[in-house]
């Protein structure tokens, strides 16, 4: 399996950062939408490494799905083609207030805005007019003068995260390929998300999708590097628990009961009670735990058969650059 990690730098210094994991041996580099713009430290590293570059996710709700195009397409030629547009939904909370968009049921949005961005990038690559009318976004107008032209690597991938039985479904339909939100378990991966994409997969007469999976990691060979690690993951599990939308996970474990209470916990600020709930059977049953080699043998007994790489997180911590690099190889070699 291949190994993505997170660029975890500001665009300042994502060069850098970006030189560094891939000269410790990293198969690829995504970002996310969190305190720094989602596309511009996959722009300062493409210039400076050839690797493989992925918003995971960028955030489509309250962006154009033109804007996403020209993004994903300029990305896609400064990346010499090694370029993936991942997009999610995000909850409502988060799209009304925080972004001050629109919310819609999010399922069926982002069908529609997997759908335009994709008939945009189609157009541009063919040179086929431009048609897109769906409910909550239409697009008929492409002058000659705002077309790119064909892209010499091809129209980049576009990809959907989803946790849910009805996003996952949706991606399997419409997008290049699933992520596979980092807060699931073993269990629920088989119960709950490989049906759910064979389920999309046969509504579209589709064979098959790209499944991205991404884990959750507390990486260490000492005893200190454990526990440093470990409370790390044990705060994002926590956050995560906390989210109604995440309750699913839980329930497949038997945990389902925890979800209201750190979301009771949430609401109050109490970060302290709602990381001591998380056990660590939960730290190991959710995330992945252990040495490089350890997680590496974990994340193929969860993935291999059925994914070609994997996002890996290092919440709360710095893993090593060079037990970065013994994971990566660890991987390349299972």
């Amino acid at each position: 399996m291949l190994l993505d990690v997170q660029l975890d730098a500001r665009p300042d210094v994502a060069a850098d950062r970006a030189r560094e994991l891939v000269a410790a041996g990293v198969d690829g580099l995504f970002t996310f939408e969190g305190p720094h713009d989602v596309f511009l430290p996959l722009a300062a590293a493409a210039g400076v490494v050839e690797t493989d570059l992925m918003t995971n996710v960028a955030i489509a709700m309250p962006r154009s799905p033109m804007h996403l195009a020209h993004t994903a397409w300029d990305l896609q030629l400064m990346s010499k083609g090694r370029f993936r547009l991942g997009l999610g939904s995000q909850i409502r909370p988060h799209i009304e207030k925080r972004y001050g968009a629109t919310w819609s049921p999010p399922a069926a949005r982002m069908r529609e805005i997997v759908g335009a961005v994709k008939a945009i990038l189609g157009s541009w690559q063919h040179g086929t007019p431009l048609d897109f009318r769906g409910e909550h976004t239409r697009h008929t107008l492409m002058p000659p003068t705002f077309v790119p032209g064909p892209n010499p690597y091809g129209a980049p991938p576009v990809l959907l995260g989803a946790l849910g039985p009805v996003m996952t479904r949706t991606a399997a339909e419409v997008a290049d390929g699933l992520l596979v939100m980092p807060f699931h378990s073993r269990r629920h991966f088989a119960e709950r998300t490989l049906p759910a994409v064979q389920e999309g997969l046969e509504l579209a007469g589709r064979e098959s999708i790209g499944i991205f999976p991404q884990a959750i990691l507390a990486m260490g060979r000492t005893p200190a590097e454990l526990e440093a690690a470990t409370l790390g993951v044990r705060g994002l599990l926590a956050f995560y628990g906390s989210t109604p939308a995440y309750r699913s996970v839980l329930d497949v474990e038997g945990w389902g009961e925890l979800q209201p209470e750190l979301n009771a916990l949430s609401k109050r600020g109490d970060v302290a009670a709602m990381m001591a709930l998380v056990t660590d059977e939960m730290v190991e049953t959710i995330g992945v735990r252990g040495t490089p080699e350890e997680c590496a043998a974990e994340l193929d007994r969860r993935f291999g058969a059925v994914a070609e790489r994997v996002c890996c997180y290092f919440p709360g911590y710095d893993a090593p650059l060079a037990q970065v690099g013994e994971l990566a190889a660890a991987l390349n070699a299972a």
